[in-house]
């Protein structure tokens, strides 16, 4: 496993007699190369529990490791930041110059790689997130998927391990969603770790696995299939199937079944298609 944690506990007040937790005795897995989203509501801990994995947060409570280091090893923390890059809500927060290129480098740079390496380094980052051309242009200029894909290749650019989104797509609109979802795909389908946090349940349709939160501790992790389509699952942690599991429940709910639960807006077409077929 490249995450591994055992009965992560924190508090934000440090009021542990109290029980003012913000996460609850947490067991973390993450194998090498999955796509694993994390489900919640707000305030159900998931930005909490993500923020450990680079130790933005000091770990309280517990035991974590990311890539073999211990987070609570001071000595190991440059390290561990490369190793675990982080792309955050606001994109505009992560900006630190007002050109595409010189953004990007800057990371390369504060991480002392060589200087005759940085130009192509900043282009391979570009390219991989479809910026190619966009190097001279002011991030201010952008879209906002853009902007998150420009913050994003500023983390690919330092080679991570694993990629943090900490509910990356929450500002975006519905285009500027699909581009930064179909980065993630890519980022996984190049052998990157990719560790998503999100409220949008039909994100995480495609993940290796969904691993759900509520009130500070998880209360579920499996498939996408096992997960997102249990409505009484998804009710206790506050959230809304997707779509077309609804659609499911509410023709069952009319007397009308279809052949199985529907995941994707594809998968329910065809059981409506095959419903059609039989009458």
């Amino acid at each position: 496993m490249i995450v591994q944690g055992k009965n992560i506990s924190y508090s934000y007040s440090y009021d542990f007699a109290n029980k003012a937790f913000a996460l609850r005795n947490v067991d973390l897995s993450v194998a090498k190369g999955e796509l694993v989203y994390i489900l919640g509501c707000n305030g159900s801990g998931k930005s909490t529990l993500v923020r450990h994995l680079n130790a933005l947060l000091k770990l309280q409570h517990g035991e974590l490791s990311v890539a073999s280091f211990d987070v609570t090893n001071e000595n190991d923390m440059w390290r561990l930041r490369r190793i675990c890059g982080m792309v955050f809500q606001n994109p505009d927060n992560q900006f630190v110059s007002s050109v595409v290129e010189e953004d990007i480098a800057f990371g390369l740079e504060n991480y002392e790689a060589p200087r005759e390496d940085i130009p192509e380094k900043v282009k391979a980052a570009l390219r991989i997130v479809d910026m190619e051309g966009y190097e001279k242009r002011a991030p201010n200029s952008l879209s906002g998927g853009q902007k998150q894909r420009v913050a994003l290749a500023g983390v690919i650019a330092l080679d991570p391990e694993i990629i943090i989104f900490d509910e990356a797509t929450a500002m975006l609109d519905p285009d500027g969603r699909r581009e930064v979802l179909a980065m993630m795909r890519r980022l996984n389908c190049l052998g990157k770790t990719i560790v998503a946090i999100t409220h949008y349940v039909e994100e995480a349709v495609h993940a290796d696995r969904v691993i759900l939160m509520h009130e500070g501790a998880i209360i579920a992790s499996g498939t996408p299939r096992d997960i997102l389509t249990n409505g009484n699952l998804l009710n206790r942690a506050e959230l809304l199937p997707p779509m077309p599991v609804r659609v499911y429940y509410d023709l069952l709910a009319s007397g009308i079944r279809l052949s199985s639960c529907p995941l994707t807006n594809e998968e329910l077409a065809e059981k409506i298609c095959e419903l059609r077929s039989k009458i």
